[in-house]
């Protein structure tokens, strides 16, 4: 496998999730044109999409790049207090609000564990899926327990509501990935520490044709009551592939209920006066299973049972007055239970506790931007003829496409975000909630949210605080996206946040969710490998708390209002300055990637990448260091993931111990020599370039022959400690040469970790 390959085939497993481009295109109040890859056309509208906001994201030198604009009134400093641990991939936090004070911890595995006011974890789940769900890819998956929801009445009805992930279905497609429930439970009326197993109601049945973009949350309106679903375009990757509409994709397909925001009744079995279309009859489901099934099924791929386990709100978009049905589409009848459409991968959906409730969305996107969406009954919010405010081709994803329109195919305006981001800050928005909490009253009426990570082998997420405009006020949002305007759809300013306690920008470990409590005080959930991996447990439950230890913020640069290469490189250099220079003049690193929390090393970064070839190393080594696209420890492109984010190499300052990870010098012996000499720049060898990845930390070897152990470091790396040869760990073969250090510069370099059989 050529470097080439195993990059692309590490990031698609990112991508996944993240995956393709969109394009900036500003477009006056009254735009027609045409979309070639829909074949839409669009009359006179007002332009809803942000495009050419001062605060959308810029594509500049082929990347993406976040519009930072700090508040110059407001500190964007936090705290985090460690409240449990030990879970696996904890996805979010939830409280009822039923006097008890238990926060209740998802986790992705299957398992929902109370954590007690005290912040004991209770032994005995609140409820167990594990024997219901899918096999689960331990090193990344999408599928898994990926929400819960409690009746606004819990405490007398005791009705919690669960969207997971089970094997696929007899009726479903062949081939095809998973079928998705979402289904009501009950709590044992013997033990309110347990859910009753038996009370299982299956509300519906959502076949995927792959593993991501499976949406998964579910959340009840503080306002409306009413439970709402949130659904992603299918998987794969620009929504296209099987399962998908052809031309249009599924998302802005109204005949389909992938890639939507659903609203559904679950206290009435009223369907708002509207016969329901024949496709969400379980009876239309039933016998399918010798049908010859294709890459765009003759029939739904789902069953819901509205009318019998629960209603449709009578003011859903499409209760009463169906729009029209298109060629296009690919069934005959728009789902009466969709709210809002267009969306790729709603993973993160939550109300404002406070305010007027409003829906706030976080739609992972594909190469190049994120976003986060302010949903409103009926609204488009563009994908895929949009990724945020840019133009999107599923035809040519490295760059935005030239033009598109600001309508859907039913003439109607596309909703752009109030939050748009690159991947200069990582991959995979993470959305969270208004913050209404009493912990840090400079956070009120903030939108708190982040990134996944800036790698998947790597934790390194970032926390984000957007502001709301001047004069936006939530409370005079219309009911219904057909009257928004486009100054009530106005960007929000966004600043990173500082964790004073590590004085960094990064948590030093995969961002997971959010949640809140009944006092309305907001939780971090992270872990440290990324994936439902069931042997480890590194993950955690943090409460923000108020800043401690703060210093004074460094100077940043001042908030611009057009896109140039000087501005997005002026808030590049910010951050790095702040996160690098300051650390040098202490002599201390704290963070970073794989690194624990609050981890601190004695060494700081300097010298500039020899010769600027550092990437012409990766690509040339690589065939020389055969790894699989997911090996079960350790990653080639951990390291070239730093080396990307720093743009240096690193001189040790410091008695170590260090984890060195690099290309052997063997490795550099088999490039093709003209390639070598330009790389190695007139060095001797691969030692001196110092090209590694450290981490903090040191594991005996009696350590590494732990396979939990392993699996708990996999996505950091392993300090080694000893000097001898190889040794056989499980499956992985760890090469362990000396390391001795010259002045501070580790002379020995030691090999990649690799599994058994590549």
């Amino acid at each position: 496998m050529t470097k080439v390959t195993l990059v692309i085939a590490s990031l698609l497993l990112v991508l996944a999730l993240v995956a393709g481009a969109g394009a900036q295109v500003v477009g006056s109040s009254n735009v027609s044109g045409t979309n070639e890859s829909s074949n839409q056309t669009t009359g006179n509208a007002t332009d809803l999409t942000n495009a050419g906001s001062p605060l959308d994201a810029a594509f500049e030198n082929n990347a993406s790049h976040t519009n930072l604009t700090p508040i110059p009134s407001f500190a964007a400093n936090i705290g985090l207090e460690l409240i449990a641990g030990n879970f696996t991939s904890p996805m979010m936090v939830a409280s009822p609000d039923d006097g008890t004070g238990r926060l209740f911890v998802v986790d992705q595995i299957g398992l929902v564990k109370i954590v007690d006011p005290n912040g004991t974890v209770l032994p005995e789940p609140f409820l167990d899926l594990r024997d219901k769900l899918v096999g689960l890819s331990p090193t990344y998956d999408e599928r898994g327990l990926l929400s819960i929801a409690f009746h606004p009445d819990f405490k007398t009805n005791g009705k919690v509501y669960a969207f997971y992930s089970a094997p696929l279905r007899p009726e479903a497609p062949e081939g095809w990935s998973c079928t998705n429930h979402i289904s009501e439970f009950q709590v044992d009326p013997e033990n309110p520490n347990t859910v009753n197993m038996t009370s299982e109601k299956v509300l519906m049945y959502i076949d995927k044709p792959y593993q991501n973009h499976n949406g998964g949350q579910l959340a009840f309106s503080p306002a409306d009551g009413y439970l709402y679903i949130s659904l992603g375009d299918g998987g794969k990757a620009n929504d296209v592939g099987n399962g998908h509409t052809p031309g249009i994709g599924n998302a802005q397909d109204l005949t389909k209920i992938y890639g939507k925001i659903l609203r559904i009744d679950v206290d009435s079995t009223a369907t708002g006066g509207m016969p329901q279309p024949t496709m969400t009859a379980a009876a239309n489901q039933t016998g399918n299973a010798s049908v010859n099934r294709t890459e765009n099924p003759p029939e739904p791929t789902w069953t819901t049972f509205a009318g019998s386990l629960y209603g449709i709100p009578s003011d859903n978009p499409f209760v009463g007055t169906q729009p029209e049905i298109l060629d296009t589409y690919a069934y005959t009848a728009v789902p009466a239970e969709i709210y809002a459409y267009g969306f790729r991968n709603p993973a993160y959906m939550a109300f404002d506790s406070g305010g007027n409730n409003t829906l706030f969305v976080a739609d992972a996107g594909q190469n190049l931007f994120e976003e986060v969406d302010v949903v409103l009954n009926g609204g488009n919010y563009g994908w895929h003829i949009r990724e945020g405010t840019h133009c999107f081709d599923p035809n040519a994803t490295t760059a935005p496409g030239a033009s598109c329109n600001i309508t859907g195919l039913q003439g109607e305006p596309l909703i752009g975000p109030i939050f748009e981001g690159g991947h200069d800050l990582g991959v995979v928005v993470v959305g969270g909630n208004v913050y209404r909490g009493t912990a840090d009253v400079g956070l009120q009426g903030r939108y708190l949210f982040g990134y996944w990570s800036d790698s998947r082998t790597v934790g390194n997420g970032t926390l984000l605080a957007a502001t709301p405009p001047t004069g936006w006020a939530e409370g005079a949002l219309p009911q219904t996206a057909a009257s928004l305007t486009p100054e009530e759809n106005a960007m929000w300013d966004a600043q990173m946040v500082n964790i004073t306690a590590r004085n960094n920008e990064t948590l030093g470990a995969f961002l997971r969710g959010f949640g809140e409590d009944t006092s309305q005080d907001m939780y971090v959930l992270t872990n440290d490998v990324g994936g439902p991996d069931n042997a480890t447990s590194t993950g955690k439950l943090w409460k923000i708390v108020p800043p401690t230890a703060v210093t004074p913020a460094p100077t940043t640069m001042t908030p611009a209002v057009a896109h140039t290469p000087a501005r997005n490189q002026t808030q590049n250099m910010t951050r790095n300055m702040t996160q690098n220079m300051t650390q040098n003049q202490t002599g201390a690193m704290t963070g970073g990637q794989g690194m624990g929390a609050g981890a601190t090393l004695p060494f700081s970064l300097s010298l500039p990448d020899p010769a600027g070839k550092i990437m012409e190393v990766l690509l040339s080594t690589e065939t020389s260091i055969p790894l699989e696209e997911s090996p079960a420890f350790g990653n080639f492109t951990l390291f070239t993931g730093l080396l990307q984010s720093t743009g240096v190499a690193a001189r040790l300052e410091g008695p170590g111990p260090y984890t060195v990870f690099a290309p052997t010098d063997a490795a550099f012996d088999k490039m093709d020599p003209g390639t070598r000499e330009s790389v190695l720049n007139g060095s001797a060898n691969s030692t001196e370039i110092v090209l590694y990845h450290i981490v903090n930390g040191s594991y005996t070897l009696d350590g590494l022959r732990n396979a939990s152990t392993l699996r708990t470091l996999q996505g950091g790396n392993l300090t080694v400690n000893a000097t001898g040869p190889a040794v056989m760990v499980n499956n992985a073969t760890v090469a362990i040469p000396e390391l001795p250090a010259d002045n501070g510069v580790i002379q020995g370099i030691d090999t990649v970790l690799l599994p058994s059989g590549t």
